[in-house]
C-alpha cells in the first residue's frame, strides 16, 4: 500500500489521533558557581532519584533528568515540564545553576564528574555500578552530554481502527508491533532531518576535548571549539557513540521486533576483550556489571528506541518480547538554549507530524549498505548540515540536503494536515529552514555568539541565567508545590522500603538478574 493510500485510509479515523500520548525527558547539569560540574549530592528537596517518578538523575549525581507524565495534550506536557523545571531550579543549593545546553560546562577532568548514587539497595547499586561501567568503558566526560528524549505513542483506539481499516489478518498486537517498528525504521532512515532542523550544539567548551580526543574542530576563541557549519556536535563523532559496539560488529536491527531483540541480546551475551580486561571489581567495589559488549540494553546508544511498558525489576527486552511495543522514544533532540524549556510547542507539533509520516510512509527493511549510508548522512548533517552544497545519499543517488529535505517534507505536510491546522502551520514554518540554514537553532546560536563576541561558556551562562531568572520568578501553585513536596517525601519512603526488602548480597542479585 502506498503512502497516499494510507493517508486516505487514516483520514476517516483521524479523530483517534487526538488521544496520542507524548512524554518529555529533559536532562540538565547542575553547575557550581565557579562554572564546573557541581560536586554536591542531589538536593534532598528534589526527592530520591531511585524512586521519584518525575525527577531523577542520569549518569552523574549532577546530571538531573526531568520526566513528564504521558499526556494527550502538548500544552499540558509543556506546562508540567515548566513546573518541574521551575521546582528543580527553585530548589538548587549553594548558588548552583541549571546548565541550559546539551554540551557540558567547564570540565576539570574525569575525576571531577561524580557518578550518580542511588543508595545501598541492590536495585540502587545496580544503577550505580552500571554507570561506573560506562565511565570505565567510554570515559566519564562523554556521559555529561545532555539531551531531550521525546516519547510518543498512538492511542489504542487509533490502532484498533487502523487495524480494521487495513483489514489486516495479523493479531492486533502483531499489527501494532509491526507499525511501531516500521515507524522506528523510518525515524532511523530520515533521522538526519531532526538533527538539521533542531540541532543546537555547533560549539563546545575546549575543556570537553582537552587531552581526550583527536578532532577536526576549529578555534572560535581561546575557550571554544566549533564547526562553522555544524548543526549538532552532540550527534556527531565527538558525541555519545558506541564505538566499541561498532568495532565488535553489533548494530541494532530494526527490521522486525524479533530482529531488534535478538541483535541487542547478542551484544548482551557476547564477551568483549577490552571489557573483560577491565575486570568486575576494583578491590571490593564492583566497577561494571559484566564483561559483555553491552552491560544492559540501555548501554546501546540509539537515536530511536522501541519501548515496552515499564515494569520494575524486569528487563526491557523481555518486556518487549512478552508484551510488545508501548511507545517510541526519539533520543536525537538537543536542548535548545534559545527556548525556555529546551523544547517548545512548535517543535513538538512538527515531531508529531514527522512521526505520523514515518508510520504512513513505506518502510522497507534496512540493509547493511543502507545502514552505512544512514550513518554517513547523520555524520555529515551533524558536522556540516548548514553547508548549502552538502550532498547526502539516497539509494544509489547523491542528493542535496535541501532537495532531500523538501522531498520528505511533502509527506510530512500531508501528515500534518491529518492532525490539525496548528500542526500544518508549524510544519510549514519549520521547513523554511531547508531554504534558510541561518534560521536553524545552530545557525542562530552561532550568529548570537559572533555578534556578542561570546564563547560557548559565556553564551550558555547568559542563557542559563536568563532561564534561571524567569523560572525562579515562576509561581508554582500551592497545589502543585504540595504535590511535588509530597512526592519527594514518598520517594524516600519508597527507597527505604526497597532497601529493607533486600535478602541477598549484591553479587547474588546480579547473578540472579542475568540468569533469568
Amino acid at each position: 500500500m502506498s503512502f497516499r493510500e494510507r493517508v486516505e485510509l487514516v483520514k476517516p479515523i483521524s479523530h483517534h489521533l487526538n488521544k496520542n500520548l507524548i512524554g518529555i525527558e529533559r536532562e540538565g547539569l547542575r553547575v557550581a558557581k565557579d562554572g564546573g560540574i557541581a560536586q554536591s549530592a542531589h538536593p534532598k528537596s528534589l526527592g530520591c532519584p531511585l524512586t521519584h517518578v518525575n525527577i531523577t538523575t542520569d549518569f552523574s549525581e549532577a546530571l538531573i533528568e526531568i520526566v513528564t507524565d504521558p499526556n494527550d495534550d502538548i500544552d499540558g506536557a509543556l506546562e508540567q515540564l515548566k513546573i518541574l523545571q521551575a521546582f528543580v531550579i527553585q530548589n538548587l543549593e549553594n548558588e548552583e545553576y541549571f546548565w541550559h545546553n546539551s554540551m557540558p560546562c567547564v570540565i576539570r577532568g574525569e575525576t571531577n564528574i561524580p557518578i550518580a548514587n542511588y543508595g545501598k539497595s541492590n536495585r540502587g547499586m545496580m544503577k550505580t555500578v552500571y554507570r561506573r561501567g560506562l565511565a570505565e568503558r567510554y570515559g566519564a566526560i562523554m556521559q555529561t552530554i545532555a539531551g531531550i528524549h521525546f516519547n510518543y505513542s498512538f492511542s489504542q483506539n487509533f490502532w484498533s481502527a487502523y487495524h480494521e481499516a487495513n483489514q489486516s489478518k495479523k493479531t492486533l498486537r502483531d499489527f501494532v508491533d509491526a507499525g511501531y517498528i516500521g515507524t522506528a525504521r523510518n525515524l532511523v532512515r530520515y533521522g538526519w532531518i531532526v538533527t538539521y532542523l533542531f540541532g543546537a550544539s555547533p560549539a563546545i567548551c575546549r575543556s570537553f576535548l582537552k587531552g581526550y580526543l583527536a578532532h577536526h574542530l576549529e578555534d572560535f576563541d581561546v575557550t571554544t571549539l566549533y564547526d562553522p557549519l555544524a548543526t549538532s556536535l552532540r550527534m556527531g563523532d565527538i558525541g555519545y557513540q558506541n564505538l566499541k559496539e561498532d568495532e565488535a560488529g553489533v548494530k541494532a536491527n530494526y527490521n522486525s521486533l524479533s530482529h531488534y531483540i535478538a541483535s541487542l541480546n547478542l551484544a548482551m551475551n557476547t564477551t568483549h576483550k577490552d571489557f573483560d580486561e577491565i575486570g568486575m571489581k576494583r578491590g571490593k567495589d564492583y566497577i561494571q556489571l559484566n564483561n559483555k559488549i553491552l552491560q544492559i540494553e540501555n548501554e546501546y546508544y540509539a537515536s530511536v528506541r522501541p519501548k515496552p511498558k515499564n515494569i520494575s525489576g524486569q528487563k526491557p527486552l523481555d518486556l518487549l518480547e512478552k508484551n510488545g511495543i508501548e511507545y517510541i522514544e526519539l533520543r536525537s533532540l538537543d536542548i535548545n538554549p534559545l527556548t525556555q524549556l529546551g523544547i517548545d510547542k512548535e517543535q513538538i507539533l512538527f515531531l508529531e507530524s514527522f512521526i505520523l509520516y514515518c508510520l504512513l510512509e513505506l518502510s522497507p527493511p534496512i540493509s547493511t549498505i543502507e545502514q552505512y549510508e544512514i550513518d554517513q548522512n547523520n555524520q555529515k548533517v551533524a558536522h556540516s548540515g548548514r553547508d548549502s552544497n552538502l550532498l547526502l545519499k539516497r539509494g544509489n543517488d547523491n542528493i542535496s540536503l535541501k532537495d532531500f529535505g523538501k522531498e520528505i517534507s511533502i509527506g510530512i505536510i500531508e501528515s500534518s494536515k491529518i492532525l490539525s491546522q496548528e500542526h500544518h502551520n508549524a510544519v510549514g514554518k519549520i521547513i523554511e529552514r531547508f531554504d534558510h540554514p541561518e534560521m536553524t537553532p545552530s545557525g542562530q546560536i552561532l550568529k548570537i555568539m559572533m555578534q556578542k563576541d561570546q564563547g560557548f561558556f559565556e553564551f550558555t551562562k547568559d542563557k542559563s541565567d536568563e532561564i534561571m531568572k524567569s523560572l525562579k520568578e515562576f509561581k508554582i501553585s500551592n497545589q502543585d508545590l504540595e504535590n511535588l513536596t509530597k512526592q519527594s517525601d514518598l520517594s524516600f519512603a519508597a527507597q527505604k522500603q526497597i532497601e529493607s526488602e533486600d535478602k541477598i548480597s549484591f553479587g547474588e542479585y546480579l547473578k540472579d538478574y542475568f540468569s533469568k
